[in-house]
């Protein structure tokens, strides 16, 4: 017999997690914890962090908590020390030596709590040539050769936001890591310091694609091979009204349906005649730009062509699929993804909106016992 739903708000609901206010990965991975049912304690600081948005707006602190620390303080590092007491990991996103140098470093937490899980998310790592250097997400993919590989062949490597190197290639690895080392912890009573560095998430991420280069079946240039543009039916195309087509019938059935609804499927039967690639690709481009993204849409709709509009961050929500799924949630007034993934005993949710910085200083202080927290103006007793 199955079984309904447990209490709490996620498979990870009783894990208990200190993040040092950051920009960019560090925060999102924290988001990802709290979107699993951590209880995330975000310790902001005065002033906020750079380059960021209005707290209000920033998703990546939804599903959290805040307390107000200045680390550079007399009593800023006992605070969180007193929360690292009672966490199981902490996240921070310095640079290598600066939470040392704060007194909230691997040393003093551990000493502190044996169990706990450091979790350090950076550029370049904890060590090596570059480890203090500044950085962003560009960089990092660049010397990997990740950024190598994206845009078109007779232009400049294409920018994929910060999608690739912060938050698959940072926030994910960290995550992964983190609950690793949780699970190591909750087994044999050993905490440990996570190193999780941009540049070696990246560079993982590529591993298929340096299998591929090894055997001989991917070329060291852009938009040359069958899954970075190179492809004529692995691509995008523009349409009549200024749309794009996303297209990828790699499969020789679904190769198949492709042609035969575009209209050219007399015209090249050998998808693999790569002398003739050249030509398919003119005539696709050519086929694609009589219709509308609509009409297209409408061709290929219900069909295994493998054939998709390209949406808009704000026409997504609205796509009958995502929206059938709740793949967006509107919360506190502001459209986002919902948590992902999906479990059947354990669901997860949107609980609460951006936290935002101090304003939950007397719930932390009794919710985790750290009575030196509670603010000066607010009652002695719980």
């Amino acid at each position: 017999m199955a079984k309904g739903p447990r209490s709490g708000h996620g498979p990870l609901t009783g894990v208990r997690v200190v993040e040092l206010a950051g920009i960019g990965p560090g925060p999102f991975a924290a988001m990802l914890l709290a979107d699993l049912g951590a209880d995330v304690v975000r310790v902001d600081r005065p002033g906020g962090a750079g380059l960021g948005i209005d707290p209000a707006s920033d998703l990546t602190n939804r599903n959290k908590r805040s307390v107000l620390l200045d680390l550079k303080s007399d009593e800023g590092p006992a605070r969180v020390l007193d929360l690292v007491e009672r966490a199981d990991i902490l996240i921070e996103g310095y640079r290598p030596g600066v939470a040392e140098r704060l007194g909230v470093g691997p040393d003093a937490c551990l000493a502190r709590n044996p169990e706990l899980v450091y979790g350090r998310m950076t550029g370049w790592g904890q060590d090596g040539p570059l480890a203090e250097r500044a950085g962003h997400d560009i960089a990092y993919l660049a010397l990997t050769g990740t950024l190598s590989m994206i845009g078109k062949p007779d232009e400049p490597p294409a920018v994929p936001a910060n999608l690739v190197g912060d938050y698959a290639g940072g926030s994910l690895y960290l995550v992964v890591g983190v609950l690793a080392a949780l699970q190591h912890a909750r087994a044999h009573g050993e905490g440990q310091v996570v190193d999780a560095a941009i540049v070696d998430g990246a560079a993982h991420l590529a591993t298929m694609i340096h299998g591929m280069l090894a055997a001989g079946s991917w070329q060291d240039r852009r938009g040359t091979n069958l899954l970075d543009g190179g492809c004529p039916f692995y691509g995008t195309y523009a349409t009549s009204d200024g749309g794009h087509m996303a297209v990828g019938p790699l499969e020789g059935r679904f190769y198949a349906e492709f042609v035969r609804l575009l209209g050219i499927a007399d015209a090249f039967p050998d998808r693999w005649d790569l002398a003739r690639w050249d030509e398919l690709r003119a005539a696709v481009t050519e086929r694609f730009l009589t219709r509308t993204r609509a009409e297209w849409t409408e061709v290929f709709d219900g069909t295994d062509a493998c054939v998709a509009p390209v949406l808009s961050l704000t026409e997504a929500p609205h796509h009958p699929h995502l929206a059938a799924r709740s793949t967006f949630v509107e919360h506190s007034g502001l459209t986002q993804p919902a948590p992902a993934p999906r479990f059947s005993a354990t669901p997860v949710s949107v609980r609460s909106g951006p936290a935002q910085p101090g304003a939950d200083a007397a719930a932390v202080a009794a919710d985790w016992d750290v009575p030196a927290l509670r603010p000066a103006d607010s009652p002695d007793t719980y």
